[in-house]
């Protein structure tokens, strides 16, 4: 049996589209029928920039890195980056984690038609290590081979994610043509909705308080032990709205046993309510933690992605740290803009009140990337 909760979400996630593909619910990710002819397909225009280069030489500090410079991408989290159950349509497709399209890491295809972080940053830089590639089986053992750099597990909790970071760490010191050292490195971190379904059983476990304390705990460990670092910690989302998703699939079915904190209270119950304000909180703590210089240093930044806070279904844009958009729909279709040429660099540098007007005039962003959630 599959763990309980994010399934939930997943169900939401897998009718979305991108630039006016709607991924159809019979539509398996599976490789095996995707196959080439699906790869020869071009649903997204080729994008390309007046500079795509990498620095002339590779820079020592987190606030001068292009997109190019980048050489390892990561992922650490739950069932979201697991992309378990990512076509949603049949019972013999929930076991399976489709990693190779995962929003954040999937290395299937390539951007013109599987819109992934990991793939636009190929466009950047083509020799990039860590992209999964295919899909894996849930409760079976994996390799790197199979995983990619996607150490993400299904049913995790923030409880579990310093095991994932010692996983990551572990092959990154072993990992073949990758240097520990020198290498800049790009790892998304998107964990918590698991809490959030499973705090009517242990309130204790799963607070506010112990959230962050573990949110901490793992940042303290990557800022200390892992060089030449940006982690994007993406914002959990409002997860009320998910009580209303009716679709026909198995996974929406099945939505009240996996988030039952969630799902099952009546509508104006005072448990619904504590729910939403612990969610809430989630939210207002993990940005009152990643505020400021706390996790800042010349060669690692944390920077908060914030676009689901509001959003049913965001965007993830690269954006100045402090004006980064809140994405209020998922229908508009994929915009990605080139890194300008006053400031051609990831934007890590924590915003201080007081240059806002001058960052403003630098706002542009890197880019602009649709969080893939219909690849789940």
């Amino acid at each position: 049996m599959l763990p309980t909760r994010v399934l939930i979400v997943v169900c939401l996630l897998a009718a979305c589209h991108a630039d006016g593909f709607t991924l159809k619910e019979e539509e398996d990710f599976n490789q095996d029928v995707l196959g080439t002819d699906f790869l020869r397909r071009r649903l997204h225009p080729s994008f390309l920039c007046p500079d795509m280069s990498p620095s002339p030489t590779v820079p020592t500090s987190v606030e001068f890195v292009k997109a190019a410079d980048v050489k390892v991408i990561a992922a650490l989290g739950d069932s979201l980056t697991t992309a378990i159950g990512a076509n949603g349509s049949t019972i013999l497709s929930i076991p399976f984690e489709f990693r190779q399209v995962s929003w954040s890491i999937g290395g299937y295809g390539t951007y013109q038609n599987v819109i992934t972080l990991a793939n636009i940053f190929r466009l950047f830089s083509p020799r990039l290590l860590g992209p999964s590639p295919a899909r894996t089986f849930h409760g079976q053992p994996t390799t790197v081979n199979e995983t990619g750099f996607n150490f993400a597990v299904t049913g995790h909790n923030t409880l579990n994610v310093s095991d994932q970071i010692r996983h990551m760490i572990d092959t990154f010191k072993s990992y073949p043509g990758l240097s520990f050292e020198e290498d800049w490195k790009v790892v998304t971190m998107l964990i918590g909705m698991n809490d959030i379904c499973d705090y009517c059983k242990d309130k204790t476990l799963f607070s506010p308080d112990n959230f962050i304390h573990y949110m901490t705990e793992a940042l303290d460990t990557m800022m200390k032990e892992i060089p030449r670092t940006i982690v994007n910690v993406v914002q959990i989302l409002s997860m009320k709205p998910l009580r209303d998703v009716q679709r026909p699939t198995l996974g929406c079915q099945l939505q009240k046993s996996f988030c039952s904190c969630l799902v099952q209270p009546e509508e104006n119950s005072s448990e619904l309510k504590e729910l939403v304000e612990i969610n809430t909180e989630f939210q207002r703590r993990l940005e009152k933690l990643l505020h400021g210089e706390r996790f800042f240093k010349k060669d690692f930044a944390v920077v908060l992605q914030p676009y689901l806070e509001k959003a049913e279904l965001p965007q993830l844009p690269f954006q100045p740290v402090g004006e980064k958009e809140v994405i209020e729909t998922f229908s508009e279709p994929v915009k990605l803009l080139c890194p300008s040429k006053e400031h051609p660099y990831i934007y890590t540098r924590p915003r201080v009140e007081s240059s806002a007007a001058t960052l403003k005039r630098f706002s542009v962003p890197l880019m602009s990337l649709l969080s893939v959630f219909n690849s789940l």
